[in-house]
């Protein structure tokens, strides 16, 4: 063992300044990646490969392991179990007496005269000092220490392989001798029943011929199982990678995996359904709006187009437009860029996104005075409808809002009242409990048309002639939606529209809120606050720990 470990140990320092010199070499080239260790080259090749090879692979490593472990334990168990069987028949072998004079007169050079009769076993008396007297006809077999122990009484018995003097192996049983018959020195002897190991042996090397073989077929039957079931079980994911292929390929959103059963992969295909559902609605969507925008953005444009090209062959041909004719060209195109301008804002509003839980905007959102907001859009109602009488009873009550995006909304209600409200008429608002009431008498909305009010550009036929781009409400509606609360719409008694503004909140700010949007609490980076007694938070909040002005939901 110290040859070797000599013989070892000068390779370690060479081997370890092979692979310096080996890096050094890579660093001063900058070239070539060192290649990974064996370990790890092994599991990059078998991430590389195809998902059913490795759960085939995975299935025959697995057998083979279960299938070389139970076929170790049984070899194992015949022959302990066939050894013990062979000591039990040596146990039992009886040594008559005078078989053994006639073996120890043998060895003494003066033989009985007895026949000995054929024996599968051999038999030999074993001296304290390691002497040994053997049956006719047998290879002796040397003395062990035990089986001189049992000579001179220091065991009691002793059951052992070894090899005769011919090489074979045999299992010996050696017990004290209780006969007369005693060594050249006077001590007792012990006597040796031996048999060959082969009938050990033997059926040991065909058993293992024999697992061997069923092992190997039972590896390669469950490689092939593992194969096969590894293809049934991906044909699922295999529809699903060719739909996902197939939507990359084409950008086809309406393509559908069909879906049984309740286990992962039929999960995985309702969600990759929906998914595709959901984009394609969203492209629809997105389609509409584009091709709505462009149809409400082309008579503005026209129109503008056209007074722009009168104007312009007015001054190319030296004939000047009357003065009336050139202010009435120049107040429609300014009124024809005021609703492009309010028509571009209507749509960056709604090109938002529907959450508002990251970023900026999660920052503008906070605890707002309704009733201030309220206040402040009816001062820039009553200067768009002068001649209108516009009534406010406003309870004080506090949400949880955009405050730019709430006020559009409040204000985009009041115009609608004040455009539809005929001349000398009253606009009655009125706040109580969260519920923004605004009440025209205008000529209401036909029944069969309310369910489209709040739908993107939607107008009445009756109001086309009216400015406006048809999205005020879908803002409205918008704004509501994601402040947690709700809006409608419907037709007052006694004529006129109604509308109706719900939003979660309370009547008391919280403690430390003044009670005014823009003061302390509204200001960025304002600690989170406990929320006024009966205030809900909207659906999907999210507001984090120290928020500001973040009331939680009761």
């Amino acid at each position: 063992m110290s040859g070797t470990g000599d013989a070892h140990a000068p390779q370690g320092p060479e081997t370890h300044g092979h692979e310096a010199h080996g890096h050094e070499a890579h660093d001063a080239g900058g070239g070539g990646a060192v290649p990974p260790a064996g370990g790890s080259f092994g599991l990059t090749r078998f991430h590389q490969l195809p998902l059913r090879s490795r759960l085939a692979l995975l299935t025959a490593v697995a057998v083979a392991f279960a299938v070389a472990l139970s076929a170790a334990a049984c070899w194992l168990i015949t022959r302990d179990r066939l050894t013990e069987q062979l000591d039990t028949s040596l146990g039992t072998v009886e040594v008559n007496s005078d078989y053994v004079q006639a073996i120890s007169a043998r060895c003494a050079g003066s033989p009985l005269n007895v026949r000995f009769q054929p024996t599968p076993y051999t038999i030999q008396l074993v001296s304290a000092s390691g002497y040994v007297c053997t049956s006719p006809n047998k290879a002796p077999i040397p003395a062990q220490r035990v089986d001189q122990a049992v000579a001179d009484g220091r065991l009691a018995s002793a059951v052992h392989t070894t090899k005769d003097e011919n090489g074979a192996s045999m299992r010996v049983s050696t017990v004290p001798y209780r006969g007369p018959i005693a060594d050249a020195q006077g001590n007792r002897v012990a006597i040796s029943v031996a048999a060959p190991m082969d009938q050990v042996t033997d059926p040991l090397n065909q058993l293992a011929l024999v697992l061997l073989v069923v092992a190997g077929v039972g590896v390669l039957g469950a490689a092939t199982a593992g194969l096969w079931v590894a293809r049934a079980g991906l044909k699922p994911v295999d529809r699903l990678t060719a739909a996902v292929e197939h939507v990359a390929r084409t950008q086809d959103l309406t393509i559908r995996i069909p879906t049984d059963g309740e286990d992962e992969i039929a999960r995985l295909s309702r969600s990759f359904n929906a998914m595709t559902a959901a984009l394609a609605a969203s492209r629809d969507l997105q389609q509409q709006l584009i091709a709505d925008a462009g149809h409400e953005l082309r008579t503005p444009l026209t129109s503008l187009r056209t007074n722009i090209d009168l104007l312009e062959r007015s001054e190319r041909s030296g004939r000047p437009i009357p003065a009336a004719d050139k202010e009435a060209l120049l107040a429609s195109v300014k009124a024809q860029m005021g609703e492009l301008a309010a028509l571009i804002g209507d749509l960056q509003v709604l090109s938002r996104p529907s959450e508002t839980g990251a970023g900026d905007g999660a920052a503008s959102v906070r605890v707002v005075a309704l009733h201030d907001i309220v206040g402040t859009a009816l001062e820039r109602a009553r200067l768009r409808g002068p001649s209108l009488t516009i009534t406010a009873d406003l309870d004080p009550w506090y949400v949880r809002a955009e405050p730019a995006a709430l006020e559009r909304a409040v204000v985009n209600l009041l115009d609608n009242a004040v455009k539809f409200s005929p001349s000398g008429g009253t606009v009655e608002v009125r706040l109580a409990g969260g519920a923004l009431t605004v009440r025209d008498h205008g000529p209401g909305i036909p029944p069969e048309e309310l369910p489209h009010v709040f739908e993107r550009f939607w107008r009445s036929p009756s109001a086309r002639s009216l400015p406006g781009s048809g999205l005020g409400l879908s803002i409205v509606a918008r704004t509501a939606e994601q402040a947690g609360g709700g809006v409608r719409l419907r037709n007052a008694p006694g004529g006129g529209t109604e509308a109706l503004l719900t939003m979660p909140g309370a009547p008391t700010p919280p403690p430390d809120i003044p009670g005014a949007a823009g003061g302390p609490a509204d200001e960025p980076g304002a600690p989170g606050r406990p929320a006024a007694p009966g205030h809900r938070a909207a659906p999907g909040d999210g507001a984090e720990p120290g928020e500001q002005g973040a009331p939680p939901g009761a």
